[in-house]
């Protein structure tokens, strides 16, 4: 069995959320597992896990559009910070001395795995813009080469890339592979149905389109991303619960929301016509809207207009359709995939040795 320290962003909640599953399968798989996180990252993970809290890089946002400015000067002031946790880490590389680091799209142990001569793989779904062919608007031809550089910068060596997508694309390389979206158990097992209620989940601040939504006054939208809890005529806020988030999830008729790649994959799964609106700067999520619109499960749309609400509810039965081929599958694949690198002591990952 293997010792593995594990990075994982700490932006947003999809990366702890998938490293919460692969983490708790590679220790009852009898591996030792410690992960370095950070934020939202380290909130989620700390009570399940052996958990070391580093320093990360964030993005600000005001509706739904990247701060540049405010991005730069929130992470500017993290240096200090960032400092002494490099020199932590690198001091649990020393203690822990892994046999393999796993990166969910963590840079820094990323580079330690390099500076330290140790296998790295990346669990994700970012390196599809690094590994996987894909089509694009021609005016997004830009920004997927900056962030294919970015990703280069951030994970410069992988031996392997398990990477996860919901939209299957030829490969650039046979050290990657595609597998289907990491899900919850919890999101596996629950069993949906349709109600009249639309899921609606927006960064706070995103008020453009609650101003929207708010001329649609004969539908019920749940509102998540606020952490309030009151109504206000047609809009439902709801306080942050897992469960109560999975609830409305699975009984709602429809989703609005950013484009995320975790709440995409868990309403696809769930056979939910999904109206994306990415976030304005981060191409990630401009991507994720256009392989969203592109297969027929919803529509994407820039900025909150009503034309393009009324458009998509109109549409529903159409993406429904559309939704009942989508492929449904658990988590076994990937979890197959893993093992099978980490069998007998990392012999078949060293054939992926540069």
């Amino acid at each position: 069995m293997s010792r593995i320290l594990y990075g994982v962003s700490g932006e947003g909640s999809g990366h702890s959320s998938r490293a919460s599953l692969i983490a708790a399968y590679l220790e009852s798989q009898g591996h030792q597992i410690k992960i370095a996180t950070y934020d939202r990252g380290y909130r989620n993970l700390k009570d399940q896990f052996d958990t070391l809290e580093i320093a990360g890089l964030s993005i600000v946002s005001e509706d739904n559009q990247v701060s540049k400015l405010k991005t730069i000067t929130a992470n500017l002031a993290k240096i200090p910070s960032g400092t002494r946790s490099l020199k932590q880490l690198k001091q649990t590389f020393a203690d822990f001395a892994p046999d393999v680091v796993l990166t969910d799209f963590e840079p820094t142990t990323a580079y330690l795995a390099s500076h330290f001569g140790l296998p790295l793989i990346t669990i994700d779904n970012q390196h599809r813009m690094r590994y996987m062919q894909y089509d694009m608007p021609p005016a997004l031809k830009q920004d997927a080469l900056i962030t294919e550089t970015i990703i280069r910068a951030m994970v410069p060596m992988p031996w392997a890339s398990l990477i996860t997508t919901f939209h299957f694309n030829p490969l650039k390389n046979e050290r990657s592979f595609l597998f289907p979206p990491i899900l919850r158990e919890a999101v596996l097992d629950v069993q949906p149905r349709e109600t009249e209620k639309i899921l609606v989940y927006t960064t706070s601040g995103f008020d453009s389109l609650l101003n929207v939504l708010r001329h649609f006054n004969r539908e019920n939208f749940c509102v998540y991303g606020y952490d309030r809890d009151e109504v206000d005529g047609n809009l439902h806020f709801r306080p942050f619960s897992k469960v109560g988030f999975l609830q409305d999830l699975a009984e709602c008729k429809a989703v609005i929301a950013t484009a995320g790649f975790t709440l995409i994959s868990e309403a696809l799964h769930l056979a939910k016509p999904y109206l994306a609106f990415p976030m304005q700067g981060q191409f990630e999520q401009q991507l994720n809207a256009f392989m969203l619109e592109q297969q027929g499960y919803g529509a994407q749309c820039n900025t909150p207009d009503r034309k393009s609400v009324a458009a998509f509810l109109y549409d529903l039965q159409s993406y429904k359709a559309a939704l009942e081929k989508y492929p449904r599958a658990g988590n076994g694949a990937i979890k197959e995939k893993l093992s099978e690198l980490l069998a007998d002591d990392l012999r078949l990952l060293k054939t992926f040795a540069r």
